[in-house]
């Protein structure tokens, strides 16, 4: 939620970047464990692995289609239990291993389970994604953000997106939690039970709290980049109103890697306030030049945003921009915007085809 005045952030500061490399660190380790003689890697980190116990794995995914490698220890083959939580409706497992598939009746459409077959002494590789993950033509995403304090008025939200099957997949800007402890955690994942669709998200600074690395337990990295259908996502963590240098060193390989695709950039504090008046973009206008300059170097298409608790359309260094900040939080007073989400279509070949506000209230 938008509470700090520019002069705070100047204060806090030096503190922020502190937290801020913290979390960048801390984003290394994600999709990566090891416990009862197995062990889990999943490619880029674009899962948290929840637990290793029993001869079952579970993973929070944080993107529509990831790669892991299993191994394990000892002398003979083990079946190991993969459970997939955040999955799209329709994802399938495939490697080079038999693998058999057991559904979890009653389950949410977003929990995957499977059984597979492990050989010692080699990596066993496993593909997650849906049949659909490299075709061409015009799909659709939704993004929603800033819930904060409004979870228990969420289900009307989650109720409008799953009355459009052409969703595949609802992507965050942060701000989820009014403090990001574990209660509130928690309590977020089960009201996802009920959105048809997996949550693709970074997080914002109420996610911060007393544990800034807590959410990467829950949810997985900050900063992350994945491909779907021939777009580029990169979300960055920009939650305390900057991005660490580490950071940046990974936004330019990513950049690289997208300039020749449709490609766009989320996250929760955008660099410039389209308003300008309160302070809610970077503590430090010089690095939002500065990064705002890499985007358009880089040939984003479109950058989306939350933090600010209404909607705006603008461009920020010649590239279209979005801030939507309607999940629930206080909203900004008179403007009549209200909650809402974001339904954006989008084609590999021809970019950006339309964004509509789907207003809730």
């Amino acid at each position: 939620m938008l509470r700090h005045s520019a002069v705070l952030w100047g204060l806090l500061l030096a503190g922020c970047l502190a937290v801020a490399e913290e979390r960048a660190k801390r984003d290394l380790d994600v999709g990566k464990a090891e416990a009862e003689g197995v062990r889990v890697e999943v490619v880029d980190g674009l899962a948290a692995v929840r637990t290793i116990a029993g001869g079952k794995v579970a993973l929070w995914v944080s993107a529509p289609a990831i790669r892991m490698r299993l191994a394990i220890e000892g002398s003979e083959r083990r079946s190991l239990e993969i459970t997939v939580l955040n999955a799209l409706r329709d994802v399938e497992l495939t490697g080079s291993d038999a693998i058999a598939v057991e559904p979890l009746p009653g389950e949410p459409v977003t929990r995957k389970r499977w059984r597979v077959e492990v050989d010692p002494g080699r990596i066993t590789e496993l593909d997650l994604a849906p049949p659909d993950a490299a075709d061409s033509g015009t799909w659709r995403f939704a993004l929603l953000s800033d819930i904060q304090e409004a979870v228990d008025g969420l289900q009307d939200i989650h109720g409008k997106i799953n009355e459009d099957p052409t969703i595949r997949f609802l992507l965050g800007a942060g701000d989820l939690t009014e403090r990001g402890d574990v209660d509130e955690l928690a309590r977020y994942q089960e009201e996802l039970r009920t959105l048809s669709v997996p949550y693709y998200t970074t997080l914002g600074n109420h996610e911060l709290g007393e544990n800034p690395t807590l959410w990467h337990d829950w949810f997985g990295r900050g900063n992350f980049r994945f491909v779907f259908r021939g777009v580029q996502f990169t979300l960055l963590d920009s939650a305390s109103a900057t991005l660490d240098p580490m950071v940046y060193d990974w936004l330019d390989g990513w950049l690289g890697e997208g300039a020749s695709r449709v490609h766009l950039v989320a996250m929760h504090i955008p660099p410039l306030d389209p308003i300008g008046v309160r302070g809610g973009g970077f503590a430090s206008r010089n690095e939002a030049a500065k990064l705002l300059t890499r985007l358009a170097n880089g040939h984003v298409d479109m950058t989306l945003y939350g933090h600010i608790h209404s909607y705006y359309e603008f461009e920020n260094a010649g590239i279209p921009a979005h801030i939507s900040g309607g999940g629930g939080a206080i909203p900004e007073r008179f403007d009549g915007v209200g909650r809402h989400f974001l339904v954006v279509d989008v084609n590999a070949d021809r970019g950006v085809q339309n964004v509509q506000v789907v207003r809730v209230d």
